[in-house]
């Protein structure tokens, strides 16, 4: 498929393939295409030309608020979807996470019964933030707001979660959190499918199955993890040799001096 917006191609050519229960991580420099590609598999945004099929249905050719349903998104920098609720004070983050039940911007408190109440409490504590579930979102840290985010994805038992670049602003601790929170995740649920984009491979869960590197908008390599995150595949997707090592399943990189 490719993408093309206002002229400019921000996809070129592309054909990725993600089976149930896969665990992918798409990677690249700045203005490569991850975001776009993840915009597609979100339903959020179509293909210029092509086609692309998520969860058996093509876009263009389905009901997008039943597709939708089944997909949960934790957008980073650039917001995919409307969560104006998020900046509410008032908002707190139980009432962040049952927002994901319906998938609206504002409670329908009509709609939240008992079990969708214990619902968010349950995927809170599983993040390890159930004691967050009083606290005004305002005030949580943005680790925790990124933990709690993925709790409000995961409210409507989604097929697949999308997460693009979750790290983002998280000092160090709280970015290790919120990976052993991905891979604790995965580990508990074969049944989901996770896509993570992110630029640096130290972001990178153990439990990561599978790696697409993007480069000019178009796929420099994609397969298993092992074999695509390589000195060579890495170095020629951002244009700098590099030294890639791996311990206990994560992932490290750093230039090679000439």
């Amino acid at each position: 498929m490719t993408v093309r917006v206002v002229g400019r191609t921000l996809v070129s050519e592309v054909s990725w393939r993600v089976e149930h229960g896969q665990h992918w991580v798409l990677l690249g420099p700045n203005g490569a295409g991850k975001t776009t590609m993840l915009s597609v598999a979100a339903a959020v945004r179509h293909p210029s030309s092509g086609t692309a099929m998520v969860l058996g249905r093509q876009l263009g050719r389905t009901d997008l608020r039943e597709l939708r349903r089944e997909i949960g998104l934790v957008a980073g920098s650039q917001r995919l979807v409307d969560e104006s609720l998020l900046e509410e004070e008032a908002a707190t983050a139980l009432t962040v996470v049952l927002t994901g039940h319906t998938g609206t911007s504002a409670p329908l408190w009509d709609r939240y019964g008992d079990a969708e109440r214990e619902r968010a409490f349950r995927l809170l504590a599983d993040l390890g933030c159930k004691e967050l579930a009083d606290r005004p979102f305002q005030v949580c840290s943005h680790g925790e707001r990124a933990r709690i985010r993925v709790a409000r994805a995961l409210m409507a038992d989604p097929e697949i979660l999308l997460l693009d670049e979750p790290f983002g602003g998280l000092d160090l601790p709280a970015r290790e959190d919120l990976i052993e929170a991905i891979e604790d995740l995965a580990r508990a649920r074969a049944e989901l499918t996770t896509v993570l984009v992110t630029h640096h491979l130290e972001e990178v869960p153990a439990t990561t199955t599978h790696a697409l590197l993007m480069k000019d908008t178009r796929v420099v390599a994609a397969g298993p993890v092992e074999e695509v995150l390589t000195g060579d595949n890495l170095s020629d997707c951002f244009g700098r040799p590099l030294r890639i090592d791996s311990v206990d399943g994560r992932w490290y990189a750093r230039a090679v001096r000439a």
